[in-house]
């Protein structure tokens, strides 16, 4: 069993992990759905969100998140046969700066700050996620996105990209490394895939469903963390607890 201080390093999925994307989608999404008449519960709306993000970004994965997100939308307004303006697109691709920090994460980070290097491998593009970089009031020593990879997330390539460019920038090795995300989809298993140490935080701990990312379609072992959290503030109590567990 690992241990949180085996590691040096702690890689971090952004949105849904350390940026409420639940909740700014919601604010996005709801007032659009309501003014074309659209009348459908807050999961189904995140479920919908989910999957067509997920089939938008492997059909068309060198453009960049605030294209996807337009794309997005688009298959919304599809999906329940509504006409979509030019504007409506363009004003949820460009969404993200919009999309609040959860509550624990800007304290949160500054603590593991202290104690690990910090690297967002993130589904986003550049310009999008400086914008949240503001809010979680840390400075990151490797920032990754989809731009630069040229796919997204599950993709093993972002991984892989991730990992060569920690080793070759920071000196860090894989067995340094724990991944700190969400989606058990998106980030977990195409982690664990490539056999890499993982932390769970499970935001949406004690509600029903996946919420915005897909259903893993995968066997449990292999989306079972080596660690499970439900925030980022437990993350940093669970550590702090292993410290005076050492000391003692």
């Amino acid at each position: 069993m690992p241990h949180l201080t085996d590691f040096t390093t702690l890689t971090f999925d952004c949105y849904g992990t350390l940026i409420d994307w639940e909740r700014g989608i919601l604010a996005e999404l709801k007032p659009w759905a309501e003014r074309h008449g659209i009348e459908v519960a807050d999961d189904a709306l995140l479920a919908a969100f989910g999957e067509s993000e997920a089939s938008c970004e492997a059909e068309t994965p060198k453009k960049p998140y605030r294209g996807i997100l337009a794309d997005v939308l688009r298959r919304l307004a599809a999906r329940w046969s509504v006409t979509l303006g030019a504007e409506e697109a363009a004003a949820f691709g460009g969404s993200v700066g919009r999309w609040p920090a959860f509550a624990d994460s800007a304290a949160s980070l500054q603590y593991l700050k202290r104690h690990y290097k910090l690297v967002i491998i993130s589904n986003v593009d550049r310009a999008s996620f400086a914008k949240s970089r503001e809010k979680l009031g840390v400075a990151f020593d490797r920032v990754i996105t989809a731009e630069d990879v040229g796919s997204y997330k599950p993709n093993l390539r972002n991984f892989e990209y991730a990992l060569a460019d920690i080793k070759q920038a920071l000196g860090v090795e894989k067995r340094q490394v724990l991944h700190t995300a969400q989606s058990i989809f998106h980030d977990i298993v195409p982690a664990k895939a490539l056999g890499l140490a993982t932390m769970w935080i499970n935001r949406r701990k004690g509600q029903e469903g996946w919420g915005a990312t897909p259903a893993p379609r995968v066997a449990q072992a292999a989306m079972r963390p080596d660690f499970e959290v439900a925030s980022l503030a437990e993350f940093v109590a669970a550590h702090q607890a292993e410290l005076a567990r050492k000391k003692a």
